[in-house]
């Protein structure tokens, strides 16, 4: 069987989730299963660079073809019974201006979800917020979560609850730092932000007297010493098709604060304390809850553990294995 993954072409100095994350299940893939990685030769840009994406894809297709993500639009040229399409989120369909919303909806949505045999959603979250965009039966649709990456182990250590270091990941307004920055004013604490600060951030961590330093661009390796050095992961975000660092905070021993919205609760399980990511207040009394609590906290941290488990890459291939075997035969 031979299944054929159609990906964008990555932008330079970038690392994209969808990359790591499909080269993780290939990895894993059995011998019997030959895995090929179709790259599109342009990035995804303008009406007929676009077209020319898609053109291309319909001459490299294969007994399976699975369309991991941001290039949507392909699918409406690929044969329908042999074609997946995973869906990471929507946030997308927040853009400010009406006609590209339209656009995007249209191309991105509505006929990449009909002409695809088969649609993998990476949360229920994103499963339910898809089909409110676009009918179609809900059994099409299949929730396959994430896998967590490989290098990320289990690493205790004593939580310094005198100045805790708190680990915040992602810098885009969905990821909310200028509310955590609010509500670590008088916090004894350092913030740890790993991602590109902006003028407005800027402000409020100074407004605020955060005790803060910031890294870009940064390896898997140098993630991972992040998390081993955090006592606890801030990710209040108000907006995520999943919540990726929930399950490495809680693969590597760290407790976690997370928003009680979409699929941040479904991704955290038991293991994390849930907020209103709009409530400073809120955000503030967890944060102090976890930092002066040590019961709750291992609570949380003993949780997160076994939540983890759900993610491991073993258990994700199985799934995108026996779906693609089951496209096969048909």
């Amino acid at each position: 069987m031979r299944v054929i993954f159609f990906q964008r072409k990555p932008r330079p100095n970038k690392n994209f989730s969808i990359e790591i994350l499909f080269n993780q299940i290939r990895a894993h893939l059995p011998k019997e299963i030959e895995s090929v990685t179709e790259i599109s030769s342009y990035y995804s840009n303008g009406v007929f660079k676009r077209l020319y994406i898609a053109i291309e894809a319909i001459f490299r297709q294969g007994d399976v073809n699975h369309v991991t993500g941001d290039i949507n639009f392909i699918t409406v040229f690929l044969k329908k019974s042999k074609t997946i399409l995973t869906v990471l989120d929507l946030g997308f369909m927040n853009h400010p201006n009406p006609l590209v919303r339209k656009i995007l909806l249209l191309f991105w949505v509505k006929f990449p979800v009909q002409r695809a045999g088969y649609i993998t959603a990476i949360s229920e979250a994103t499963k339910t917020e898809l089909l409110k965009f676009v009918n179609v039966d809900e059994r099409k649709i299949r929730v396959l979560y994430i896998p967590v990456a490989k290098g990320m182990a289990y690493s205790p250590k004593k939580f310094n609850n005198i100045t805790p270091v708190i680990l915040q990941i992602g810098t885009k307004e969905n990821k909310n730092l200028i509310r955590l920055a609010y509500a670590l004013k008088g916090v004894n604490c350092k913030l740890d932000i790993v991602g590109e600060l902006n003028e407005q951030q800027l402000l409020a961590l100074s407004e605020n007297k955060i005790d803060y330093k910031s890294s870009v661009n940064i390896s898997n390796n140098e993630l991972r010493d992040k998390y081993e050095q955090a006592d606890l992961l801030a990710f209040i975000s108000t907006y995520e098709g999943f919540g990726m660092p929930i399950i490495e905070a809680q693969i590597v021993g760290r407790p976690v604060i997370t928003s009680n919205l979409l699929s941040l609760p479904e991704v955290a399980g038991d293991g994390a304390h849930l907020i209103d990511p709009y409530n400073i207040e809120e955000i503030k009394n967890g944060i102090i809850k976890i930092i002066s609590d040590e019961d709750y906290r291992n609570i949380l941290i003993e949780k997160g553990k076994v939540n983890a488990v759900r993610f491991s890459v073993e258990t994700i291939t199985n799934q995108y294995e026996q779906l693609y075997k089951e496209i096969h035969s048909k």
